[in-house]
């Protein structure tokens, strides 16, 4: 089976490449730009960018699946001055334009990397998001997947291609960046953190746990048009996660229990409330319907995925 990735330079889409192939599938890496993050003998489709007139025929001959997993992704600070247009110009159109020739290529599958900000940004206490949740997008990234969905889906029922859409929370592992690279950081500096007094849940997802979802998903035949959420199915405090990292790194946490409220009120006099929410607020999700459907459970447990990324870390932290 032949298996195009999108974003195949990507965090996830690099990782998706690998698994395919030790999974027996012919994996065909779009990309645009050279990179040495890919297995050796991996044929490289170049695509000079994503959007609404791009031309997807060749990288699409003879492929029965794609995975797409490029996306604009989510910008912490976006200085865009129409934000929502730059993400649709992406994730929607180019998304669509993706979409529509695949089926008409005879594609039989289009696997859809998502977001769990469809959902929202943050869930009440035992009231974690579900995949039939009603949809409440709060930025302009997560309108952009709602609406490629939706888009997505309509166009599964017009052509008859199958689409699989997958939500997954905060993804991490091996080669992470961002914020779960900067908490690393911190860490391993041993600087303390006001953040030894937060009660809250957060549902993340291994990398390798999201990817093995995915390629489940190729060949799983329940899996058609269906949207599942992911999870490591073990929700952590971000006090918690602190400290199992901290051990993961050999760096016991320095916390400080500073009360979740403080940090609120602090962040919300700096104009900062969004960030703080991220770290105080829960956001939780419920894979009882991926279980279910799939018969799927996360292969590796939270402590070993901490403990891959923090040898990844401290392996090239000094390089």
């Amino acid at each position: 089976m032949r298996v195009l990735v999108t974003g195949a330079s990507g965090f996830i889409g690099s990782a998706s490449v690998r698994m395919l192939q030790v999974r027996g599938y012919e994996a065909i890496a779009a990309v645009r730009r050279q990179t040495n993050n890919l297995p050796d003998k991996v044929r490289c489709c170049p695509i000079t960018d994503i959007e609404a007139g791009t031309d997807w025929r060749a990288a699409l001959d003879n492929i029965d699946t794609v995975v797409h997993a490029a996306a604009r992704a989510h910008i912490m600070q976006d200085v865009s001055v129409e934000p929502l247009k730059e993400y649709r110009k992406v994730n929607v159109d180019g998304s669509l334009r993706l979409a529509r020739q695949a089926a008409e290529a005879g594609v039989r599958r289009l696997i859809f990397i998502s977001s769990i900000k469809v959902n929202g940004e943050q869930t009440g206490a035992g009231a974690p998001f579900r995949a039939d949740s009603e949809p409440a997008p709060r930025d302009a990234y997560g309108m952009s997947k709602l609406e490629a969905e939706q888009g997505l889906q309509a166009l599964a029922a017009e052509t008859g291609m199958e689409v699989v859409i997958i939500r997954p929370p905060l993804v991490y592992g091996p080669g992470v960046k961002a914020n779960f690279l900067s908490m690393m950081r911190w860490l391993d500096r041993g600087i303390p953190l006001p953040l030894g007094a937060i009660d809250n849940l957060r549902s993340l997802v291994a990398l390798d746990n999201l990817v093995d979802l995915i390629v489940t998903c190729i060949s799983h035949p329940v899996a058609a048009n269906q949207v599942f959420l992911a999870s490591d199915g073990e929700d952590l405090s971000t006090t918690e996660l602190l400290l199992r990292m901290g051990m993961a790194l050999g760096k016991p946490a320095r916390l400080l229990p500073i009360p979740s409220t403080w940090l609120e009120r602090g962040a919300a006099l700096i104009g900062r409330s969004g960030f703080a929410q991220r770290l105080c607020g829960s956001l939780q999700v419920d894979i009882a319907k991926t279980r279910a459907l799939l018969g799927w459970s996360p292969p590796v447990a939270v402590s070993e995925a901490l403990a891959q990324t923090a040898r990844h870390y401290l392996k090239h932290t000094n390089l």
